[in-house]
C-alpha cells in the first residue's frame, strides 16, 4: 500500500518537472524582432550614416548614392520643390530639369536632388549677373491662387516705379557685404517700420509693417523665379534671383504683380502688401546667399 507521503512526493516531483519543461519551452520560443532605428522614409540608418533599405525588396530613394555630396540636397518631410529652391538658392524649374523630374509636386523623403548645374564644380560656382531669359511661365500648382493667376503678362508689367522718398539718399561706400554680393545695389523693399528683426532660427528675414495695398518693391535687379502661394507659411510669395549667389523673398502679399521668368528692375513695384498666411499686414523680406538666410539689415542702405 502506497503511503500518503509517497504520493505527495511524486506529485511535487512531477509538478517541478512540468514547470521546468514549460520554462525551457518559453526560453526557446522567444522570436522578438531586433530593434531598428528608422527614418521617415522607412529606411534604417546605421552608425556610419549610410542609408540602407529596411526592406531588401524595396529600392532606395532616387539619387541616394549622392547623399551628403556637395551640390546635392536630401529631401526632408514637408519639402516641396519651391522650398528646395529657396533653401539652395536655385530656380525650382532648373532643379526639375537637372533631375529629370516629371511631376514637380511629387518628391520622396530621402530622395537626393542635384541643386547645381550638371558638370559644375559646386565649390567653384562664380557669382554672375542673372541673364535674361524669356520663356513661357506656367504655375507650379494645379490650382494657383487668385493673385498669381491675375498677375499681368510680362509685356503689361508696370513700369519701374522708384520708392517714394523726400530726397534720394547718397549711395553709401561699398561695405564688405556689398563686395560679397558681387556689387548688388540694394534698396528697401517697403517703406514701413521694421517690426521683426533677423534671427537665423526664429525669423529668417525682416518684418516690415504697413497697410494693405502698400507697394512692395524689388530690392535689386533680377529675375522672378517664383510667384504664387505654394510655400506654406509664406502666403502669396515672390522670389527674385539676382545672381548665382543671391535671391530675395517677399512674403504675405495681398496681390502679386509679376510672373515667373519676368525680369524686374530695382525699385519696380512687384506686389502689394497684405496678410496672407500671417496674423497682420506686413512684408516678410529675406535675403539668401547660396540658400542660407542672411541679415538683410547688413545689406540694405541706412534709412
Amino acid at each position: 500500500m502506497v503511503s500518503t507521503s509517497g504520493v505527495l512526493m511524486s506529485f511535487k516531483t512531477g509538478a517541478c518537472l512540468a514547470t521546468a519543461l514549460l520554462l525551457a519551452a518559453c526560453a526557446t520560443s522567444d522570436h522578438r524582432a531586433p530593434v531598428e532605428d528608422r527614418n521617415l522614409s522607412g529606411a534604417r540608418v546605421p552608425a556610419n550614416g549610410a542609408t540602407v533599405s529596411a526592406d531588401p525588396a524595396k529600392p532606395l530613394p532616387p539619387g541616394s548614392e549622392n547623399a551628403g555630396k556637395p551640390g546635392y540636397y536630401t529631401v526632408k518631410p514637408g519639402d516641396t520643390l519651391i522650398r528646395v529652391g529657396l533653401e539652395t538658392g536655385q530656380n525650382w524649374r532648373d532643379i526639375m530639369r537637372w533631375n529629370n523630374l516629371d511631376n514637380p509636386n511629387v518628391l520622396e523623403v530621402g530622395q537626393v536632388l542635384r541643386v547645381v548645374p550638371p558638370a559644375t564644380d559646386p565649390a567653384g560656382v562664380a557669382t554672375r549677373p542673372v541673364t535674361v531669359a524669356r520663356v513661357e511661365s506656367r504655375p507650379l500648382d494645379s490650382k494657383p491662387g487668385a493673385s498669381a493667376a491675375s498677375a499681368p503678362a510680362a509685356s503689361d508689367a508696370p513700369a519701374v516705379t522708384p520708392a517714394p522718398s523726400a530726397s534720394p539718399a547718397p549711395a553709401p561706400a561699398p561695405s564688405q557685404a556689398d563686395k560679397d554680393a558681387g556689387g548688388i545695389n540694394w534698396m528697401w523693399p517697403a517703406q514701413g517700420p521694421v517690426i521683426a528683426t533677423f534671427d537665423e532660427v526664429r525669423n529668417k528675414g525682416l518684418g516690415i509693417s504697413g497697410k494693405a495695398g502698400d507697394p512692395v518693391y524689388a530690392a535689386a535687379d533680377g529675375r522672378v523665379v517664383y510667384a504664387g502661394s505654394g510655400l506654406r507659411g509664406y502666403g502669396n510669395l515672390v522670389i527674385v534671383k539676382h545672381n548665382n549667389d543671391y535671391l530675395t523673398a517677399y512674403a504675405h502679399n495681398q496681390t502679386l504683380l509679376v510672373k515667373e521668368d519676368q525680369t524686374v528692375r530695382r525699385g519696380q513695384k512687384i506686389a502689394e502688401m497684405g496678410s496672407t498666411d500671417t496674423d497682420r499686414v506686413k512684408l516678410h523680406f529675406e535675403i539668401r546667399r547660396q540658400g542660407k538666410p542672411v541679415d538683410p539689415a547688413k545689406y540694405l542702405p541706412p534709412r
